[in-house]
């Protein structure tokens, strides 16, 4: 990513009083409208503002300002920067707005109430306060201990419950990942799917009949006979009879 040209007015009237650019080569430069150009030649616009070397500030050549002085149409590129210094990141806990700053030891009490497995770099990630704030909550010697009521961080909007779910997990297993119960939470693949069916499949014979192995009683496992079963029928009605 190019870096953005520094202080863009001054470097226009810098470049207006040293040099015979356009005003347009200019404008294009400093992302400045043309009319503007022309107001700090006329000394209507900038006044009052020094201006700036870009060569100095190794922002433009030397080279580039000759070519794009014999070519009207050209216009001129920023150099790169010969140092880049990253972006510094934010550290720090985790932004609460003012209006529920009050209401994060109240939090804090809910946590360790509810989830003393916490460790305490969790919760100041989840509420946004410092570790002497959470031992004065748990040793009860916060200035307001007496007047503090357990509530729920979700509730108070100084967390989300997806947050809050991650934290607990992670305390509960002792690690940076959740292990999830090996059923019912996935879809199986279609191989696994497969292995699963061929391996019941085994239980079963070719045509559909139950194998040697199956624990059914033997009465269920025979094919019944019409022809049996009413004679069995008849035999227990005549039974009666006599």
């Amino acid at each position: 990513m190019t870096q953005p040209l520094l202080m863009p007015k001054a470097t226009a009237v810098w470049l207006v009083d040293n040099t015979a650019l356009s005003f347009e080569q200019i404008a294009a430069f400093c992302t400045l409208h043309p009319l503007e150009v022309q107001g700090i030649a006329d000394g209507d616009v900038a006044g009052g503002i020094m201006g700036v070397n870009p060569i100095q500030n190794g922002q433009l050549t030397r080279e580039e300002i000759e070519k794009a002085e014999k070519d009207p149409n050209y216009r001129m590129k920023l150099s790169e920067p010969k140092v880049r210094v990253a972006a510094a990141k934010r550290k720090g806990p985790r932004y609460t707005p003012i209006s529920r700053r009050n209401e994060r030891p109240n939090a804090i009490k809910w946590l360790v109430r509810n989830h003393p497995e916490l460790k305490d770099a969790q919760i100041m990630r989840l509420v946004g306060t410092t570790k002497s704030t959470i031992d004065s909550v748990r040793e009860s010697t916060h200035w307001n201990a007496a007047n503090l009521a357990a509530m729920d961080p979700v509730t108070l909007g100084l967390c989300s419950q997806i947050d809050l779910d991650l934290e607990v997990k992670r305390a509960s297993k002792g690690g940076p990942g959740v292990d999830e119960a090996p059923e019912g939470t996935t879809l199986m693949t279609a191989e696994e799917a497969m292995a699963r069916a061929g391996a019941r499949g085994h239980s079963e014979g070719p045509d559909g009949e139950f194998a040697a192995n199956d624990h059914r009683p033997e009465q269920a496992q025979d094919d019944f006979d019409a022809d049996s079963v009413f004679s069995k029928l008849k035999s227990l009605k005549n039974d009666n009879d006599e």
